[in-house]
């Protein structure tokens, strides 16, 4: 058997194979951030992976990215979460809710939020500084939304730390220029990110599996480093993290120009740092190179993103490719 179709069991997820569906947005919900039709559609037929991780849901109305995103930030939203999580799961896949704020990112709120007031260097949108009464705000929604992705039947939730978003901004040097606890050395940047973590894991208990996306390169001069990034990457372990799944980039997922599998060199080098599974991203078409990178232990899963979006069914192409 190969690699790539080799089971993984961690806390909990019992993965029939190595291949994770990462979260894309796809703008099918309503115009309140409910559940459609549509959705239904999208993930079934991408029902041959191991995980499916659900594009990024957002734990309070000012964190809302674009109009019609998954909303997570009240209890009506559940209904039709559960059912989309029960979908999923009766197709094979285990299923993850990913949970997020866009901060200084949003596109879609009057008056976006973010650690600074300080141009974000993708949405140029200029925020209003947090307080730290709003910041105890987020914990709790950020804590409240966990709690319906449990409710909901998700086998896990991802925390949503990459490409520019809320969590991403306060890691930045290049977002981030507070003066107080949060800001300045490296341990302050990761103050919040961590409190949500923590905030997170108190809520599902310590048998929940929950996924960090770590935005391991802001690549962005003067912004976050992978440097950086492993030192944060044990923390985020230590305080409740069981996988981590790493992308890079402020402005989203693609450099310009770059070749298959990019950010390998960002997930070989968190591997290194920590004993948790690693999820390896960033276009990766080919299965042969799929199950290559996982023999040479650069990543333990492999993100299948825009090749399974043009080809529904990769997951069974590839087993044919490398188990003949």
């Amino acid at each position: 058997m190969s690699k790539l179709f080799s089971p993984l069991a961690v806390k909990g997820l019992e993965l029939q194979n190595r291949i994770v569906m990462p979260p894309m947005a796809s703008n099918l919900a309503t115009e309140e951030g409910e559940v459609t039709e549509r959705h239904f559609d999208y993930y079934l037929s991408r029902a041959g992976v191991g995980l499916t991780i659900v594009e990024h849901t957002f734990v309070e109305p000012g964190g809302q990215h674009r109009p019609k995103q998954l909303a997570v930030y009240a209890d009506k939203f559940i209904p039709g979460l559960k059912k989309l999580a029960a979908k999923i799961r009766e197709a094979g896949p285990e299923v993850a809710l990913q949970l997020a704020h866009a901060g200084s990112r949003s596109a879609s709120c009057p008056e976006p939020v973010g650690p600074s007031a300080v141009p974000h260097p993708v949405s140029g949108r200029v925020p209003r500084e947090l307080t730290k009464a709003h910041l105890a705000e987020l914990l709790a929604a950020y804590r409240a939304a966990a709690r319906r992705a449990v409710a909901a039947g998700f086998s896990a939730v991802e925390i949503h730390g990459a490409h520019g978003f809320l969590l991403n901004q306060f890691l930045s040097p290049l977002t981030n220029k507070r003066e107080d606890e949060y800001g300045g050395s490296l341990e302050n940047r990761l103050r919040f990110p961590l409190a949500v973590v923590t905030a997170v894991r108190e809520e599902v208990g310590p048998s929940y599996p929950i996924l960090y996306r770590l935005g391991a390169d802001d690549n962005m001069a003067g912004g976050f480093t992978l440097d950086e990034a492993r030192q944060v990457a044990p923390k985020l372990v230590e305080a409740g993290v069981d996988i981590l799944d790493i992308s890079g980039g402020m402005g989203g997922s693609r450099p310009a120009g770059a070749p298959p599998a990019y950010f390998a060199p960002l997930a070989e080098g968190i591997k290194e740092m920590v004993s948790v599974p690693v999820i390896l991203t960033g276009g990766i078409t080919s299965p042969r190179l799929a199950e290559e990178l996982l023999q040479r232990g650069k990543a333990d899963l492999i993100g299948i993103g825009r090749a399974l979006l043009a080809e529904p069914d990769w997951p069974r192409r590839a087993r044919r490719e490398l188990e003949v």
